[in-house]
């Protein structure tokens, strides 16, 4: 009985100090979220990288609340715990490292982004296979949208360790195909034709940046032009505008090699006949 009054004593007597403990506590919270954000708001504008805002805004927060929680310790008289829990930070954050390995990588992965990522938000990109545009940033995984539609969450520490292609990085983007025309055709000509075609749209790059067109296969039935050109994704990085470009390139020179006479057969089939005897052919219908 006398014990129980004992630690009931010592409990209204901790009450006053605990109170301010608390409070002091709080303020230090409050204070960690007000700078957290301020410096994530102020910060955002004036770097590409949205990660490096988030970190440092992160780590002033947490730098912050683990201040609180120690003068909250040594208010309340327990600065021996205080003490022990900065001594034990280093075996505590082992054990939690181990335990939480994937996530601790992810989250390691994502500080490094944080300084030097190799795509920004709106870059395409294609990693693993995954092709899509970068919509997130977080600190442990990137959201990518794909073509099709589908938000893919990559952790960052794929993103470090596996190729990465980013179609956008420097703002230009090459597409080529491939017209094939007969062996009679006049490939200067043809050249010429596809040179003059690609010049009227404007989306095509010039200069430095110029359509190439060189003949690349000898094939079976047909001489193969490859078209290769460059369009800037500043202006419009939706790939769909540069699908619905292409389609726009291809019609426009199927009708400029048409008006020259210029025609793209089908496959050209070679029937030999070993035994002298007469083959009689069936038109279709």
């Amino acid at each position: 009985m006398n014990e129980l009054i004992h630690i009931y004593s010592k409990l209204l007597s901790m009450i006053p100090a605990l109170s301010i403990g608390i409070v002091v506590f709080l303020t230090f919270i409050f204070i960690s979220w007000i700078i957290k954000r301020t410096v994530t708001t102020r910060i955002k504008p004036k770097t590409k990288n949205p990660l490096l805002a988030v970190f440092i805004g992160k780590i002033i927060a947490l730098t912050i609340t683990i201040t609180g929680l120690v003068f909250f310790l040594n208010i309340i008289g327990l600065s021996s715990i205080a003490k022990h829990i900065m001594a034990g930070a280093g075996i505590t954050t082992f054990i939690i490292g181990f335990a939480f390995k994937d996530i601790g990588e992810n989250f390691l992965s994502g500080i490094l982004m944080a300084f030097k990522s190799p795509f920004k938000i709106g870059d395409l990109i294609e990693i693993g296979g995954i092709t899509g545009y970068v919509n997130e940033l977080n600190m442990r995984d990137s959201v990518i949208k794909t073509l099709d539609g589908k938000d893919v969450f990559i952790p960052n520490s794929q993103i470090l360790k596996a190729p990465l292609f980013n179609y956008t990085i420097d703002g230009y983007l090459r597409y080529e195909f491939t017209v094939g025309v007969d062996y009679t055709t006049n490939l200067t000509m043809a050249i010429n034709i596809i040179n003059t075609t690609l010049s009227n749209f404007s989306e095509v790059l010039q200069g430095d940046k110029k359509p190439v067109v060189v003949v690349n296969e000898l094939a079976a039935s047909t001489v193969n032009i490859n078209i290769l050109y460059w369009i800037d994704t500043f202006e419009a990085k939706s790939k769909a505008f540069h699908l619905v470009i292409k389609s726009k390139i291809m019609i426009s020179l199927i009708e400029a090699l048409g008006k020259n006479n210029i025609y793209l057969p089908a496959n050209i089939v070679e029937v030999k006949n070993y035994s002298n005897e007469h083959i009689n052919i069936t038109a279709g219908n």
